[in-house]
């Protein structure tokens, strides 16, 4: 008896612990900011660059969109056709298309300069969800302003 006691006690314990930790993991999960992606339902790549985002604080939710109606977003939210890529972001007022990696969006966020976003235009390899980093082929982040026109935020080198 003194044994299922003990061991009726451990679970217990045990379950509470595990209870009062799970509220704590979900809002560490998502106590970074919120950004809410239109992406294909189908495509993978955006997928792995949600779950990067997750995995780094953000608060991700996200709509099924494709064809048309994404492209129609994009360009309405001020993104030029030559900037596009297979998703696009909304976090804090600002516009993020494709596959942008979590320190250009964090950096964008704490600089707050006055732009539309952030662009990786098209699907470049090693790009965060397009492929291992170390296979990277070099490519760069633009910052699109309100104007239409665009700078260098951050270039990567191939690896």
């Amino acid at each position: 008896m003194t044994q299922d006691m003990f061991s009726r006690r451990k679970l217990l314990i045990g379950t509470a612990a595990l209870a009062a930790a799970s509220p704590l993991r979900a809002l560490a999960q998502g106590a970074g900011p919120a950004i809410h992606v239109m992406k294909d339902p189908n495509c993978g790549c955006c997928s792995a660059w949600i779950e990067i985002l997750e995995n780094d604080g953000f608060a991700v939710t996200t709509e099924a969109s494709a064809g048309t109606l994404l492209m129609r977003y994009k360009l309405d939210n001020g993104i030029p056709q030559e900037m596009v890529s297979c998703h696009t972001g909304r976090v804090d007022g600002y516009i993020i298309e494709g596959h942008v990696p979590v320190a250009d969006i964090r950096r964008l966020l704490l600089e707050r300069p006055d732009a539309v976003g952030l662009a990786v235009p098209g699907m470049p390899y090693g790009s965060p969800g397009m492929g291992p980093e170390s296979q990277r082929e070099a490519y760069d982040v633009f910052l699109i302003r309100r104007d239409g026109s665009n700078e260098v935020f951050t270039s990567y080198a191939a690896a």
